[in-house]
């Protein structure tokens, strides 16, 4: 069993971690838990209000197998929680770690996207952190998986759940029949 923690913050971006929590646990049987800052509730920017299993300060990296960072408007700010650490120890330990829209953000800021292929929203959303891994950006409108990093801008989520998958390493017909549901969408005219 995938045993994951999805990161979340005050004002997260709720659509873009859903289907990877909602999939892995559904379809694929992770074990989907949910932090946040000190393990305070929080709001999501669609106004769901969530009360978290445990505080990021909690989080045992030895009792998980994937991290991931959902995108919001507190990565932007003051506000933001210094989770480098925690983020380039679960790189380290060779765990899945994944951000999404402003989650890759937190990535770059731990250095987990200094040697890997990576998106994110934009090229400028991540050289405003001065990070050292501009050379290998991605500017792509879907998630990049390299070195079990995966990540995504926030439009999505959908590659972001199958990469995930993949490098989770499940990558089977239920997967296949997930994607082709969800791409049916995007080859509808109107």
């Amino acid at each position: 069993m995938t045993r994951s923690i999805t990161i979340l913050s005050e004002n997260f971006a709720d659509w873009e971690t859903a289907l990877i929590n909602s999939t892995g646990r559904g379809y694929f049987g992770f074990q989907t838990r949910f932090a946040t800052p000190g393990g305070a509730a929080v709001t999501s920017s669609g106004g769901m209000r969530i009360l978290p299993d445990l505080a990021i300060e909690a989080i045992d990296l030895d009792e998980l197998d994937l991290l991931i960072v959902c995108g919001g408007t507190v990565w932007q700010s003051e506000q933001a929680p210094d989770i480098s650490a925690l983020i380039s120890t679960a790189h380290a330990k060779n765990l899945i770690v994944a951000g999404i829209c402003d989650g890759t953000r937190v990535l770059a800021q731990a250095g987990v996207l200094d040697a890997v292929r990576h998106t994110s929203n934009s090229a400028e959303n991540l050289l405003a952190l001065n990070y050292a891994g501009a050379a290998h950006y991605q500017d792509v409108p879907y998630a990049v998986a390299d070195q079990r990093v995966v990540t995504a801008p926030g439009t999505a989520p959908v590659s972001f759940m199958a990469q995930i998958l993949r490098v989770a390493g499940i990558h089977d017909e239920r997967l296949d029949a997930y994607l082709a549901m969800h791409a049916a969408e995007h080859s509808h005219p109107g």
